[in-house]
């Protein structure tokens, strides 16, 4: 019973039709196909031959236009390094003057900023802040301010020189790139299907990471063609203005420095006709304390004076207290006694206030006097300062056109 349990199952009738027919069907369907694909097979030799002729064509054509295109951009990038080259070298000449003028403001600055320490050696009310000082103050800043601007404008000059090179480098290099691609191509292009030792090239069919569109290409150079235009017109530009900031500068510079010499003209002659005006204040008040001193010794005199007057009104007053009993009586005498002495007292005492004023106003003219001295003294060493000092030494300043 085991063993016929396990035989294997048995197909019926309609299946093994079945299966014979999927036979048929399944070859009369292999066979189609062969006979499809050797049809299609000899269409695609055809086909690949002719492509191939086209496509080879084709390229020939391509890289014929490609010669075309690489030999325009050449020329156009050798013109505008040509340009580039010659405007860096006008602008390194402009930047030569810029340095020249930048160091021609040095000395001048620096006898500006002499002469306003010198000043600073005035004394007293001379220690003004005067016309001279503001004039001095502001050619300070003048020439601080052309300093800055030539700096300034030569930095420019030096980041355009630098920017000029860059462009001539990109040009340099791009051209040298041209060079190498121009060299390449008339080898592709003179290659033919008959040409000596052709071999196989691998894993070369693939489009390089690194590759550009053609238009990506075309934009490359033109944008270094249009940076060096940019480059030179800002570089003409900017010579322009070189031109212009080095004219008006000096032209600034001679105008202050001439403001300044004339004030210095007016400071000194006002300084000299103070001086001799307090010269003649001098000698008036050197002969008012002459006349005070006499008048002080008339007071003191006048006082010395009153004495024996008050002892007289003082010793009579006394000796009429011991009058006795109803003698001592206020009559007309007493009175008068008691006046005179009352009057003297009073006169004493305005002399010796006026005294005291006249006292009081001699030591006022005798430091008047020292005051005046010390002041001419002032005025004296104001004159050195300005006339000896600052304006002989402002002789040298040379403002030039750069």
């Amino acid at each position: 019973m085991a063993k016929l349990m396990e035989a294997p199952p048995k197909f019926l009738p309609p299946e093994w039709h079945i299966a014979n027919k999927a036979q048929y069907s399944g070859a009369e369907a292999q066979r189609s196909r062969s006979e499809r694909l050797v049809d299609e097979s000899q269409r695609l030799v055809d086909e690949t031959e002719r492509a191939t002729q086209k496509s080879q064509s084709e390229v020939n054509k391509r890289l014929e236009q490609r010669l075309e295109e690489l030999k325009f951009w050449k020329q156009q990038l050798d013109d505008k390094l040509d340009q580039i080259a010659k405007e860096t070298e006008v602008l390194l000449a402009f930047r030569t003057r810029l340095e020249k003028a930048l160091e021609g403001c040095k000395g001048p600055l620096l006898i500006a900023q002499e002469c306003l320490l010198n000043r600073e050696r005035r004394v007293g009310i001379d220690l003004v802040h005067d016309e001279v000082e503001r004039e001095l103050i502001k050619e300070v800043e003048v020439f601080q301010g052309v300093i800055a601007l030539l700096e300034r404008t030569l930095e420019q000059a030096n980041e355009q020189i630098r920017l000029n090179r860059s462009a001539k480098y990109n040009l340099e290099q791009d051209l040298k790139d041209k060079f190498t691609a121009l060299t390449i191509d008339h080898f592709c292009s003179s290659l033919t299907n008959n040409t000596p030792d052709l071999r196989y090239a691998q894993n070369v069919v693939k489009v390089e990471e690194n590759s550009v569109s053609p238009e990506e290409w075309a934009d490359f150079s033109n944008a270094n063609v249009e940076k060096a235009d940019k480059q030179r017109n800002n570089s003409l530009a900017l010579r322009a203005l070189i031109d212009s900031i080095l004219s008006q500068t000096a032209g600034d510079m001679r105008k202050q420095n001439k403001t300044v010499n004339v004030a210095f003209q007016n400071q000194v002659k006002e300084t000299k006709e103070a001086k001799n005006k307090l010269e003649n204040h001098l000698d008036k008040v050197m002969q008012e304390i002459s006349s005070q001193e006499k008048n002080i010794e008339t007071l003191k005199k006048a006082i010395m004076d009153k004495e024996g007057p008050a002892k007289v009104a003082q010793m009579r007053l006394e000796a009429r207290t011991h009058r006795p009993n109803v003698e001592l009586c206020r009559d007309k005498a007493q009175a008068w006694l008691l006046r005179e002495a009352q009057e003297i007292s009073r006169n004493v005492q305005r002399l010796k206030e006026t005294l005291d004023q006249a006292e009081a106003e001699l030591k006022g003219l005798n430091r008047r006097q020292l005051s005046l001295e010390e002041e001419i003294q002032v005025k004296a060493n104001t004159l050195y300062i300005d006339e000896v000092l600052c304006m002989q030494m402002r002789e040298s300043i040379n403002v030039n056109d750069y």
